[in-house]
């Protein structure tokens, strides 16, 4: 007779082995990221999503199988980040819900954990999209349903879990866009390996690191190790960001840009200080504080691609360690209406706060804020009601779960896509209306702006009918790709021409980390001389990452 029940035990080992699987094939599921835009990749959000759970299940103490669940819910919900790591934690809110009373779980109880799973993730989105990490829950949960006649665990979930992939096989039938690219849905496919790895614990198998990830961790832990120091003066923090990641060699780039070690150093000293270079025949380690990682990161990419980045506000940091010492006092006290906004780059921020946000969350395009970060900011700022501007279509769910959380306070999110978005929306704030008026003014004003950003194609891909060639600038409009080139500041021209038409009366331009001042010069005498006679002009160093131009037209 086979195996019946899963007790906490084995449930245990399930989070660990989804866990490793996961970790395993992040970079893999990142690659699936339909558009070739750097973005708060699937893989990397919910991999932190899964490993804030687990790593709630590793503080319980307890043996109960109900206390373990609830725990890792908890995480899960807690640290959740992006669109993607926050349905994932839904899927497990409502799995979590129906296994409360159960002491060890059977075929029937499973079932029925999974299609409760499916329920709670498809009420948390607001407009559910088929051929996404809902249908191969969805898809699974229904297979799993019909097995309930089963009495063998493994056999029952080895079915789910080919049904799973099966569904992930078919996302391209109901989304034209992946069958466009030729890629399956990157969340369906985070689902998918997250129960290959728990249906491994099952069998009792075990999942090893790959050689891929080990081979990165080790050159890691040999270069490097941070510490913080909780006495430092914020003043002496001359380069505020601590940037480290790896450059995996590929030959082609090597026969243009032959990689020395010492010349490389020698070029990094120019942007920073605390630099360690470590290299291999295959990768580059690299750490640095500087001001401007994305131009540490345009030098290094010339040499193959990056991986294991990571990057850390060092002065956000320090006022994080000092906040922690300090009394309730310290909060911010914003009046009848706080708002909290999520933006990146010293000169994004500044704007932010000039036009009357109480508190700036660090983040955005690769850097999602977490549920817990957004739930944290909110408990800073002192006001009733408290508006949330995510600024980033992939923010606004973790926005939404961290507003459920709160209930000494009036929490709305004004669901801005984009920094203009955000900026315009908060200009037209209105402190005299009442909560429900100033939201429904908010949302108007959202629709009122349009969004030009610059970045850089991240592989080769053809989308929207247009060829986009890897480390070529592309231009969008909200989040379509219109134009593209090898060269940024034409890239940056023509997108604003697209975007202009007969209705427009002021273009802002955000310039970003890493852009020339020449190139700054170019566009802006370019918009003089196209615009200036009809439009109002504004040029803002924003100082964003990832974004070249973040341009704002209303």
């Amino acid at each position: 007779m086979g195996k019946q029940t899963i007790n906490n035990s084995l449930f245990v080992q399930m989070i660990r082995l989804g866990l490793r699987n996961l970790t395993n094939n992040k970079e893999y599921i990142n690659k699936l990221n339909v558009f070739p835009v750097p973005d708060g990749d699937t893989g990397t959000n919910m991999n932190l999503s899964m490993t804030s759970g687990a790593n709630e299940v590793e503080k319980v103490k307890s043996e109960e199988l109900s206390i373990i669940i609830a725990a890792f819910v908890r995480g899960l919900l807690m640290g959740a980040r992006g669109n993607s790591g926050v349905i994932l934690s839904q899927i497990f809110r409502g799995f979590g819900t129906e296994l409360a009373e159960v002491k060890e779980i059977t075929v029937e109880d499973l079932a029925k954990a999974l299609d409760a799973g499916v329920d709670t993730a498809y009420k948390s989105v607001t407009n559910p999209v088929e051929g996404t990490i809902l249908t191969v829950a969805k898809d699974a949960a229904a297979k799993a349903k019909t097995l309930t006649d089963e009495t063998d665990i493994i056999v029952f979930f080895e079915q789910v879990v080919a049904e799973a992939k099966a569904s992930l096989n078919r996302t391209p039938d109901l989304l034209p866009i992946l069958k466009e690219v030729g890629v399956v849905d990157s969340g369906g496919q985070g689902l998918l390996v997250i129960y290959e790895g728990f249906l491994a614990a099952l069998k009792g198998e075990e999942i090893v690191d790959t050689a891929e990830q080990n081979e990165v961790d080790d050159f890691a832990q040999d270069v490097h190790e941070r510490s913080v120091q909780s006495y430092i003066d914020i003043e002496s923090i001359e380069y505020g960001y601590c940037t480290e990641f790896i450059v995996k060699f590929d030959k082609d780039k090597l026969r243009d840009h032959p990689f020395v070690e010492d010349t490389f150093r020698e070029t990094l000293t120019n942007y920073g200080d605390s630099l360690l270079v470590a290299s291999d025949d295959s990768m580059v380690k690299v750490h640095i504080h500087s001001e401007k990682p994305g131009e540490v990161m345009t030098i290094a990419q010339q040499y193959g691609d990056l991986t294991a980045i990571d990057i850390e506000n060092m002065r956000q940091q320090y006022e994080n360690i000092v906040s922690e010492d300090k009394s309730e006092l310290d909060s911010i006290d914003a009046g009848e209406n706080g708002i909290i906004s999520v933006a990146a780059g010293s000169g994004m921020i500044d704007m932010f706060y000039s036009i009357g946000t109480s508190y700036i969350i660090e983040g955005g395009q690769t850097m999602n804020p977490s549920t817990e970060d957004i739930v944290q900011a909110i408990n800073k700022v002192n006001a009733p009601n408290i508006f949330i501007f995510p600024n980033n279509k992939n923010i606004i769910l973790a926005a939404n779960q961290a507003a459920a959380l709160i209930e000494d306070k009036k929490v709305i999110v004004i669901p801005s896509k984009t920094v203009p978005q955000g900026i315009h929306a908060i200009l037209e704030f209105d402190h005299s209306l009442d909560v429900e008026d100033t939201k429904a003014r908010m949302e108007e004003a959202i629709s009122e702006v349009k969004t030009g950003t610059v970045t850089f194609a991240t592989r080769n891909t053809v989308i929207n009918d247009i060829e986009v060639k890897k480390d070529h600038y592309i231009g969008l409009n909200d989040e379509t790709i219109i134009t593209t080139s090898a060269n940024k500041v034409d890239t940056t021209k023509a997108l604003i021409d697209k975007l202009v038409d007969e209705d427009s009366e002021i273009i802002t331009l955000f310039s970003g980390e890493g852009v020339k001042d020449e190139e700054l010069a170019e566009i802006e005498s370019y918009i003089e001389e196209e615009y200036g006679e009809d439009l109002d002009i504004e040029i803002h160093d924003g100082k964003q990452p990832i974004y070249s131009f973040i341009i704002m037209i209303n």
